[in-house]
């Protein structure tokens, strides 16, 4: 992963990492990150190897019980390995929750540490700067959920069905003329029951806001080739690749983000669950603008690290070993709403209004 911080940040940005950072070596085992835990810094994983782990709560009578029959501390289950390049940390500079999961040295490493109040600082001041640092973490996050879609793939724990909050985010971190602007790109399509509009495997053409209806996220189960999937996952087919359902999306979400971080074609596959219309915008016409404009970077790379950041807590809360971290009689989908802060709830009033008055300037009611 040291290739992504080469090529997203600017000579400049780095120099000035380096200016505010602390690099400090740290031993085989030493925690960096504690899940639930606030943090207080941004950490580049220089040289060495991170493990990314899931611990489960002291509260949990089953988990205590587990943690006796495993020698006394709670079990944690890795679900992902990170190498040098990786960033850790990054997710209380966009989004408001505490981290899902722990991070922990593997091998002796050594790691740039930034501190939270001067990076929200330069990110606040620093348009360029925080275009970067975002799109470098959207891509960092991108590539650890394909790492946890393949846990899930191969995992044999049923996951609920739930709705992910992107509606809260994207209409409340852009701005009006953002949203002008997707409306003047894009147009608006309407898809039957059933239809794919993102076959996993497969190439995005298109970055897709929901109007109206439901789309359901289906992760492939077990190990399969690539090219064979994207070749072979034909409505016709008689080999069609076995998935299953771990999440819904509904008005106000998108999907179809990931060519815009340049990741490979998604493990997903998204397929509509109603009539649904959709508000579709060319990939080219949005790389362009990404390009010519750097407020806009900004903001729609930001809103790309929130929702990877926000999949990613949703999928993790799934994993492990079916232990939940959730009270006595709460549901999972219950104890993730029971995450949403004041500000969030502020965000949600302003969201759904601009939602609002997108969908009355494209002549939805």
């Amino acid at each position: 992963m040291a290739e992504v911080l080469l090529k997203e940040l600017s000579n400049e940005d780095i120099d000035w990492m380096l200016a505010v950072g602390k690099q400090a070596e740290i031993a085989p085992g030493k925690v960096l990150i504690q899940q639930g835990q606030p943090l207080d810094a941004l950490h580049i994983l220089l040289d060495g190897a991170l493990t990314v782990s899931l611990n489960q709560a002291d509260n949990n009578p089953l988990g205590r019980a587990f943690a006796v029959l495993e020698g006394g501390t709670l079990p944690g289950r890795e679900i992902a390995r990170l190498s040098s390049g990786e960033m850790v940390g990054e997710i209380p500079f966009i989004e408001t929750y505490l981290p899902a999961t722990t991070v922990s040295a593997k091998t002796k490493s050594l790691v740039l540490t930034i501190p939270k109040f001067q990076l929200i600082q330069k990110l606040q001041q620093d348009l360029s700067f925080a275009a970067h640092l975002y799109r470098a973490s959207a891509v960092l996050l991108a590539n650890r959920l394909e790492q946890m879609m393949n846990q899930l793939g191969n995992s044999t724990v049923v996951l609920s069905q739930s709705q992910l909050r992107e509606a809260l985010i994207v209409f409340a971190e852009l701005q009006d003329a953002d949203i002008d602007w997707l409306i003047a790109a894009g147009r608006v399509e309407q898809f039957a029951a059933g239809s794919v509009l993102i076959r996993g495997g497969r190439p995005i053409e298109a970055l897709h806001i929901l109007l109206d209806g439901a789309v359901a996220l289906n992760a492939a189960t077990g190990e399969i080739n690539p090219l064979t999937r994207a070749f072979s996952n034909l409505e016709d087919s008689q080999n069609q690749v076995l998935e299953k359902e771990f999440a819904r999306l509904w008005r106000g979400d998108i999907v179809g983000e990931t060519p815009f971080i340049e990741v490979q074609p998604p493990a997903v596959t998204v397929r509509t669950i109603r009539n649904s219309r959709v508000l579709s915008i060319p990939k080219w016409r949005l790389s362009a603008k990404l390009l010519h404009d750097v407020g806009f970077a900004s903001r729609f790379y930001r809103v790309l690290g929130i929702l990877l950041a926000d999949k990613q807590q949703a999928i993790a809360q799934r994993l492990g070993y079916g232990r939940l971290t959730y009270s006595s009689g709460q549901s999972l989908d219950q104890s993730y709403a029971n995450e949403l802060n004041l500000n969030s709830l502020s965000q949600v009033a302003l969201a759904g209004a601009r939602f609002d008055w997108m969908l009355k300037r494209i002549g939805i009611e």
